[in-house]
């Protein structure tokens, strides 16, 4: 393998606030390995919702000066011992943790999967915590069924689209809400049965007509403030609302009391809570490959950006101007 450098590129925040707080500098050291570790050289980093999260301040970050993103994939160029699962340098692995914004990240070898030989480059960067995100939550927040009516906010977005094409792989019934027709056709072509476009259409009333006046088992929120009432109004009688992102805004406090009126259910879960331990992660992980290889489910990418302009990057996630998955090529 190629020497490591001591130093790299990378982007840190000092503080949180905007997109100004982004940092991009060419000096930071670059990690020495402990036992456990490897050091992946990134070649494209995941952009998430819980990026913007820490640099807001909505959640806390552990310390200043900290490294936002949760994803990357790249090759192993070092590594430090210990317990590392089977990996070895020049493997192509993909991983989730912490500091992914930097050329070289060390990180646990227990957080880091090998990535097949079917996927092409950017795939595995493209699918990782967004697609164990969404498969995760039809396996075990609600168990989806065949023939289930499900609703899903923001159906054309990451995770939106990843939740449509595993729903339609299962057999539900779909619904999905979308802001503008392209992301309905989107939405649509991604396999959802009907896509309500909320920017003219009565999600609540539509919902209604589409279950017969039932409404559905359960909804997949990633939005958060804006739709929480919404997801409780269109649920079924003992229906599950999932709220698992705050795309809007963090959900207020709530009356507990609310879900007696339908006996329904409230879950806010995390990924990570799902694949705490290795055996999880490589279960759920191959499910998600073979989900892709021999499914076809498509790693949709909205656009690469180069590192140095990750301020664009997070200002078009949030501006709800993106389809799919945000990448950063952190060589530019």
């Amino acid at each position: 393998m190629a020497s490591v450098p001591s130093t790299q590129k990378g982007v840190i925040i000092e503080k949180t606030g905007g997109t100004e707080v982004l940092q991009h500098k060419t000096d930071l050291p670059v990690a020495a390995l402990v036992e456990g570790q490897i050091l992946v050289k990134n070649d494209y980093i995941g952009v998430n919702f819980i990026d913007t999260y820490f640099r807001t301040g909505l959640y806390p970050a552990p310390h200043f000066p900290y490294i936002l993103g949760r994803e990357a994939e790249g090759t192993i160029v070092k590594t430090g011992g210990g317990e590392l699962y089977g990996l070895k340098e020049g493997d192509r692995v993909v991983w989730m943790g912490e500091g992914a914004y930097t050329e070289y990240t060390a990180i646990p070898a227990a957080k880091a999967v090998k990535i097949p030989e079917g996927l092409a480059p950017k795939v595995a960067a493209a699918s990782l915590l967004q697609g164990l995100t969404a498969l995760t939550l039809v396996r075990e927040a609600y168990h989806v069924n065949k023939g289930d009516w499900v609703l899903v906010h923001a159906a054309a977005g990451g995770t939106g689209l990843w939740l449509v094409q595993l729903l339609h792989s299962i057999g539900a019934n779909t619904i999905g809400t979308a802001s503008t027709q392209a992301k309905v056709d989107l939405a649509l072509k991604a396999g959802a049965t009907h896509v309500i476009n909320y920017s003219h259409e009565d999600v609540k009333q539509k919902v209604s007509e589409l279950t017969g006046g039932k409404g559905v088992v359960a909804v997949f929120d990633g939005v958060g403030k804006s739709t929480f009432d919404l997801s409780l109004e269109v649920l079924a009688r003992k229906g599950s609302m999932i709220s698992f992102g705050n795309a809007s805004g963090a959900v207020p406090p709530f009356n507990i009391a609310r879900l007696s009126a339908k006996n329904a259910r409230l879950m806010r879960p995390t990924v990570m809570n799902y694949i705490t331990n290795r055996e999880e992660l490589d279960y759920y992980s191959k499910e998600l490959f073979n989900f892709i290889i021999k499914d076809g489910l498509d790693a949709r990418i909205h656009e690469v950006y180069p590192l140095s302009e990750v301020a664009r990057a997070h200002s078009d996630l949030e501006g709800r101007k993106t389809t799919g998955k945000l990448l950063l090529d952190p060589s530019k």
